[in-house]
């Protein structure tokens, strides 16, 4: 059975007449009679009984009906989904992003996608750098959020904010009651560092480095949240990115903020081969618009 025979069968099974049938689909009753005999000869059964210008359904035909309403709801879903695609109302939107920007941003600005697209349905995962480049490029992903900057010929790399540098210390800390953030006083501390595979890792390691001052190491940690639950817990002081500090937010923990300290690049990342959907696109625009809520919300004091 094709489409055609599915909804004329329907119709008249509905309506109990080729007559009615033909005037609920607009068309002429013979070729109703027509099509519905061709269907009987196809199928090698007899699906009506003729008495007195109506059809009786034979016990086939109400077999064949249940299968036929199963098919119609899905011809339904498929234009019901096919007439909101320029909406983005119920497309699916697969979502990367590194540790830190996994922490709120990014769920912050899917919490507003899926409150502006009701049926839309997104998939999220957080991971290291190398597993998203390799997504992207696998083309198992549509989008990712990204504090480190990704390298790959078939990756379009945009800057869309940028985030910078704080000083996590334990509540108390004489870092924090200082009048004026030493920076030379913060890097003679006990330290909390990175692993190579943090994504902050580069880029803090090569800022402090222009310093010339001898670290001393106390905790290698992974994350940026880790690193605030270590100096929370008064393992050390930690260099935390924003997305990070703003997360955690514990009562035992102080951010300071750190004169001059440079700020460094959030990129959102999508695959050149395969166009970003508007639903992909409205996402990174809200999540530039998160960034700018972040700034104006930032918990961060100077040093007393």
């Amino acid at each position: 059975m094709n489409l055609r025979q599915i909804e004329v069968f329907r119709a008249v099974m509905s309506t109990g007449s080729t007559t009615n049938a033909a005037r609920l689909l607009h068309v002429s009753q013979p070729g109703i009679s027509r099509l519905i005999r061709h269907l009987e000869i196809q199928l090698g059964v007899s699906l009506f009984e003729r008495r007195n210008a109506r059809l009786i359904p034979t016990p086939e035909a109400h077999t064949l009906q249940a299968e036929v309403e199963k098919v119609y709801r899905g011809v339904q879903h498929v234009q019901n989904v096919a007439s909101h695609l320029r909406f983005g109302d119920h497309g699916t939107l697969r979502v990367l992003s590194s540790a830190n920007t996994g922490l709120q941003l990014v769920p912050r600005a899917i919490a507003r996608l899926l409150q502006r697209f009701a049926h839309s349905k997104v998939f999220f995962e957080s991971l290291p750098t190398r597993d998203i480049v390799q997504a992207l490029v696998a083309e198992e992903a549509d989008v990712a959020i990204s504090s480190a900057p990704l390298d790959h010929p078939v990756l379009d790399v945009r800057e869309i904010g940028r985030w910078r540098l704080l000083c996590a210390v334990p509540k108390g800390h004489p870092l924090a009651a200082a009048r004026k953030f030493d920076l030379a006083s913060a890097l003679r501390q006990r330290l909390i560092v990175y692993s190579p595979e943090a994504p902050q890792s580069a880029v803090i390691d090569a800022w402090l480095a222009k310093h010339g001052i001898a670290r001393q190491v106390a905790v290698e940690v992974r994350s940026g949240y880790a690193a605030c639950a270590m100096a929370a817990s008064g393992a050390g002081v930690a260099f935390v990115d924003e997305f990070s500090a703003r997360a955690h937010r514990p009562e035992d923990m102080a951010l300071v903020k750190i004169p001059k300290a440079p700020s460094f690049a959030i990129y959102s990342v999508t695959n050149v081969n395969r166009p970003t959907s508007r639903l992909g696109r409205t996402f990174i625009e809200l999540v530039k618009s998160e960034l700018g809520l972040n700034r104006a919300q930032s918990p961060v004091a100077e040093a007393a």
